[in-house]
């Protein structure tokens, strides 16, 4: 499947019916959705491989990367609204992905990638760090979401956790008014992927 094709089916996903402000819940853009997929796929990380998403939301990267190939998907969403959506585009999309109701520090599995839009830590201060935490300890490679005005701060997190930041791109993110606290219209901002593999050779 080529990068527009996934870009188009993604943009049928359809997004949160009740998004939650306290868990940061803003569904990824397809365009963005598509290039995350894709630069995992082209590192040999998707295709054949055993993938979990974390904080699955609407369920968009785990049926991304169903769509290219892997072979186990596994989504993780502690909100049950948010499981119920992702579980019914999963079923509009004709893909198979297991959505598990857990919080992600409490997931208890393995795979070899993890894909992920977490939580920015507008609402929550470093509401990413448990994220990250469980991403490295389930597979050893991670890409992931991130503010990009916390980039540096995530390198030396990410190194504390005995694994590296192996590539980088930027995305603009808009954000449309969804909260009661949201003063415009929408608001963009930059986003930083992290390509993330682990120097635990034990994995």
């Amino acid at each position: 499947m080529k990068k527009n094709e996934l870009e188009r089916r993604l943009q049928r996903v359809a997004p949160h019916t009740r998004p939650r402000p306290d868990l940061e819940q803003y569904s990824t853009p397809a365009v963005v959705a598509a290039d995350m997929l894709f630069t995992a796929f082209s590192f040999g990380d998707i295709g054949g491989r055993e993938v979990v998403d974390l904080g699955c939301g609407s369920g968009i990267l785990a049926i991304g990367a169903a769509l290219l190939g892997a072979t186990r998907v596994t989504g993780i969403e502690v909100d049950p609204e948010a499981v119920g959506d992702a579980q019914r585009n999963i079923a509009e999309a004709g893909v198979e992905v297991e959505v598990i109701e857990e919080d992600v520090g409490r997931a208890d599995l393995r795979a070899d990638t993890v894909i992920m839009n977490p939580p920015f830590g507008a609402q929550r201060r470093n509401a990413d760090r448990p994220f990250l935490e469980a991403a490295v300890r389930i597979a050893p490679r991670v890409y992931s979401l991130h503010n990009a005005r916390t980039v540096g701060f995530l390198h030396t997190m990410v190194a504390a956790m005995d694994a590296e930041v192996f590539f980088q791109k930027s995305y603009k993110f808009e954000i449309p008014h969804m909260f009661e606290f949201h003063d415009r219209k929408k608001k963009e901002i930059e986003v930083a992927l992290l390509c993330i593999r682990s120097l635990d050779v034990t994995k």
